[in-house]
């Protein structure tokens, strides 16, 4: 059965307790995968699933079907961004152009609707199939409510991803079979990456920030091809003048929304410890994230933050 699993590299532990409980028909009603993002933990659900539909032989209509989410008995769920009444979806919040500088959420009424659909009869399952991704971004109503549908999971199968199960009530934790999920060695890294055929040469920041995570390596190339070049040897160095750092603030605000900017803050940290290990400006970019996440205005608070990183550098010169 080992087939069903080709592609799912460096998840030996997940592949043989995912295939044992193929093999054994005995699959729980829930299961938590947890572990960081991009190592596989989503490819495991939909081959999962797939043996679950196939008797655990594969089987690639199955497969299709799962890819694209088409299956009439499967329900995949992701956090979401409110937006005139309507929720959006990252790749859909982004194609809106919805302000996206807090993270999106996994709504209550989203919850709800797992409860319906795992109470419907099934089209062409013997079950139910959900998936629910970050699960770890649920506010408390949700959790609340995915809490009820634990304990009373019906006839179908629930499979939560997160990368952060310690932000998950322990009573949703204890009513999951756990599978953990681990991070990449560099040679499984590049192994994934020649798989997709998507072997690039790296900034080694990218690399350090994707932590062992082929999925993290490729999301930090679509960012670092996204922003602007110019701004790029600027922020290689802190700014020497207050004017120098007014002006990259103006920059930067005009040019990044407020995802963006979030993410150039843990590239900029990494860059900044590679090059110069200044502990303390590392600590300024974590505060000027949290004023960001505060909803503080953000040309203010990325002024606020350079002048004082301009102050630590040319404190140092001297």
């Amino acid at each position: 059965m080992s087939a069903l699993f080709d592609g799912l590299v460096g998840q030996p532990l997940a592949v043989d307790l995912l295939e044992a409980a193929l093999q054994q028909k005995r699959l729980a009603p829930a299961y938590l995968f947890a572990g960081p993002e991009g190592v596989g933990r989503r490819l495991a659900a939909l081959r999962f699933l797939e043996g679950v539909l196939s008797e655990g032989v594969g089987c690639k209509r199955a497969r299709r079907r799962l890819e694209d989410r088409n299956h009439p008995d499967l329900v995949w769920i992701e956090p979401t961004f409110q937006h005139q009444g309507r929720l959006l979806t990252r790749d859909e919040a982004v194609d809106a152009g919805v302000n996206r500088r807090t993270p999106p959420q996994l709504r209550l009424e989203q919850i709800r609707g797992v409860r319906r659909a795992l109470g419907r009869q099934p089209v062409e399952s013997t079950r139910g199939m959900v998936v629910i991704e970050s699960t770890e971004a649920m506010a408390e109503a949700a959790a609340n409510a995915l809490l009820k549908t634990l304990e009373e999971p019906g006839h179908g199968l629930l499979i939560l991803l997160t990368a952060a199960p310690e932000r998950l009530l322990s009573t949703i934790r204890s009513r999951c079979q756990l599978i953990r999920f681990v991070r990449l060695d560099l040679p499984s890294v590049a192994e994934v990456l020649r798989r997709l055929d998507a072997v690039e040469h790296d900034p080694p920041e990218l690399l350090a920030m994707a932590a062992g995570s082929p999925g993290a390596v490729l999301e930090h190339r679509n960012r670092w091809a996204a922003l602007p070049t110019e701004l790029m040897p600027r922020l290689r160095q802190l700014p020497n003048e207050p004017m120098h750092a007014l002006a990259l603030a103006r920059d930067v605000c005009e040019a990044l929304d407020g995802e963006q900017q979030l993410w150039l803050i843990n590239w900029w940290q990494q860059a900044l410890w590679t090059s110069s290990r200044d502990v303390e400006s590392l600590k300024r970019l974590e505060t000027l994230r949290r004023h960001l996440l505060s909803f503080v205005q953000p040309r203010l608070a990325w002024e606020v933050a350079l002048l004082d990183l301009t102050k630590e550098a040319t404190s140092g010169l001297a």
